[in-house]
């Protein structure tokens, strides 16, 4: 297992994939993408990256335009370059003045979700 903060993966600009994607760490997206994305890592959207459908992270950190769902179980941070169209979960949300939204937004309670984990492990 890599160090959260250790880059382990990267689509680059020019690139695009369709599927699903999993990893650990961090993983950073300059490309486009579209599908499922799962981790329990951070992931990082670059200013020209595009990504289309379901993400699921710990934490994400916005430049580019996602269309779709968002879930950033600890925290996510869009950037002024950002566009989300879709909707957003999240339990902190940072937003820099320019970043554009047209998205339904729903905060988490951090308590609430660490206790439904443990009661969805037991």
């Amino acid at each position: 297992m890599g160090k959260k903060n250790e880059l382990n993966g990267f689509l680059g600009p020019g690139t695009h994939y369709e599927g699903k994607l999993i990893f650990e760490g961090t993983f950073r997206i300059d490309g486009e993408f579209e599908g499922e994305i799962e981790s329990s890592g951070i992931l990082i959207v670059g200013d020209k990256a595009r990504l289309k459908g379901t993400i699921n992270v710990e934490e994400i950190f916005v430049s580019g335009e996602i269309v779709g769902t968002v879930h950033a179980a600890k925290k996510a941070t869009f950037y002024k370059t950002a566009i989300l169209k879709g909707e957003l979960a999240t339990t902190l949300l940072v937003v820099e003045e320019g970043a554009k939204f047209l998205a339904k937004v729903k905060m988490l309670d951090q308590e609430l979700e660490e206790s439904s984990k443990k009661t969805s492990t037991e």
